[in-house]
């Protein structure tokens, strides 16, 4: 009670603090009035033997202001981690080799399951408890770690590539530790696998260029205006009607409703995703693209291969590919190894059935893919086939924005009740920000699109190109820090994960 009661009067006192002053996201005044100039400025005029230690000082800060009990939880794990994975890189013995994966595995995995599901595991005991007149067991409910879910599996990624010989062990703890809490990608990815990252972390002097400095401000910037301007407004609108009774809702306004949250999980999280890769290249870092204009897809399966491509990357190389992957005898284990795959995928997006039941369905049509609808896609034609998957990823969000499984079926119902009484009316801004939305969630559809984006993230720059894009992306920071001042609602929808 103390801590809010601290938060509210900060909040009053200090409105440009937005909404939590003790978290720290890209998208905050405090992040980007203070923490990132003093952090850049500190890293540019450090000596190139120095500049780890900077970013390692200023991560162990980012992390500390959200979570300051369990910064020391995190280095302590990974102190034990660290000692654990080299024991078993030095061991000529395999069984000790695979003794000691067991461990660190088991360790990193034991401690996401204890952070992260345990209330889960105990609420769920207890139903079936009172399903039974028995007495309920009593726990104190567990405060979940800010990222967990990002740097536990980050961890895995060092000692399972270690053990397969894909890289060399960091000598130096203090450069193993900045792989797990390096901060652009701390919080919310990319998972970065080990071997990607692990040159990287002990020289970057070929990547610190100016040129890879102005892209990095420029895909920032453009993160920062896709979470601001469209993901933010989008959020406000889906609350207000998530927030009603879903019994009472018309069929527009729950389409409305669900839409409005499709295009802000989207430019929420791949907007933070472009700071984080923009963040990476002004200090030196290649992080991997972590999305791919997810809702052109053609399919189900083309939709994983384009959303949080390092989630489902992970998926493939540490679930599916053990469990077996596609060389199995039979079609029945390969699709209870995607099954699996997805239900994992959605359990490690919450600890809720919603999320078990979301990964369920988008396991299911990954499924329908492979028996027939892909060859349905083929004959509708790309435009058609675009609408039907999107279509079926909107209703795939209801059960992820829901937390109860009744309600989101309740909400469903209302989706397909053919019932427009009670609309609601919109304003300009609504019309305006919702047709950006949709115009720059599908506009890489045509040529001209993917062209354009090609250029601005990808493609060479000239001197000319760099003048235009630089003097747009200072307009879209000065606007996003603008919006971000005028208003209180300022939320990152994977920051619980």
């Amino acid at each position: 009670m103390k801590r809010l009661q601290t938060q509210s009067v900060l909040t009053k006192l200090f409105p440009f603090l937005y909404i939590d002053p003790f978290k720290m996201v890209f998208s905050s005044i405090v992040f980007l009035l203070y923490f990132l100039p003093v952090f850049l400025l500190a890293y540019y005029f450090a000596d190139i033997k120095y500049k780890n230690i900077v970013i390692l000082f200023f991560s162990i800060i980012f992390y500390s202001w959200g979570a300051p009990k369990f910064i020391f939880a995190v280095l302590g794990t990974t102190f034990i981690d660290f000692h654990i994975v080299h024991w078993m890189s030095d061991s000529k013995n395999i069984y000790k080799k695979r003794l000691l994966l067991v461990l660190s595995v088991s360790m990193n995995l034991g401690l996401l399951f204890y952070f992260k599901y345990s209330n889960f595991f105990i609420e769920n005991v207890n139903s079936l408890l009172d399903s039974i007149s028995h007495k309920h067991i009593y726990f104190t409910r567990v405060i979940m770690p800010i990222g967990i879910s990002f740097f536990i599996f980050e961890t895995i990624t060092y000692v399972v590539d270690l053990y397969k010989g894909l890289h060399k062990p960091l000598k130096n703890f203090w450069d193993y530790q900045l792989y797990i809490i390096l901060f652009p990608k701390l919080i919310a990815g990319p998972i970065i696998r080990y071997h990607q990252l692990a040159d990287q972390i002990t020289d970057r002097t070929r990547n610190e260029t100016i040129d890879n400095k102005l892209t990095g401000f420029y895909r920032f910037c453009i993160g920062l205006a896709k979470k601001v301007l469209i993901a933010n407004f989008m959020g406000q609108q889906a609350d207000l009607i998530f927030k009603m009774n879903y019994a009472d809702l018309g069929t527009g306004t729950a389409w409305v409703g669900i839409l409005c949250y499709t295009f802000q999980i989207y430019f929420d999280f791949s907007g933070y995703s472009d700071m984080a890769i923009g963040l990476g290249k002004m200090i030196g870092f290649k992080f991997p693209e972590n999305f791919n204009n997810p809702y052109t897809s053609i399919g189900i399966t083309d939709f994983w291969r384009r959303w949080h491509i390092s989630l489902g990357s992970w998926m493939r190389n540490y679930l599916y590919i053990p469990l077996g992957g596609n060389r199995v005898l039979n079609n029945r284990r390969l699709y209870l190894n995607l099954s699996l795959v997805f239900l994992a995928s959605g359990l490690w997006h919450g600890a809720s059935w919603s999320f078990v039941v979301w990964g369920a369905y988008h396991g299911l049509f990954i499924i329908l893919d492979r028996l027939f609808l892909i060859k349905v896609y083929a004959k509708l034609g790309r435009i058609m086939s675009i609408l039907i998957t999107f279509i079926i990823v909107v209703i795939g969000w209801v059960f992820f924005r829901v937390d109860k499984l009744s309600d989101a079926f309740t909400y469903l119902r209302r989706m397909f009740s053919f019932d427009f009484t009670g609309t609601l009316h919109y304003d300009i801004q609504f019309y305006t920000i919702i047709t950006l939305a949709l115009f720059f969630s599908f506009f890489t559809s045509i040529k001209i699109g993917q062209k354009i984006q090609d250029a601005v993230y990808f493609n060479l720059y000239d001197s000319k190109r760099h003048l235009a894009v630089l003097v747009i992306s200072v307009a879209l920071l000065i606007v996003s820090i603008s919006s971000i001042t005028a208003s209180g609602f300022n939320p990152f929808i994977y920051f619980r994960f």
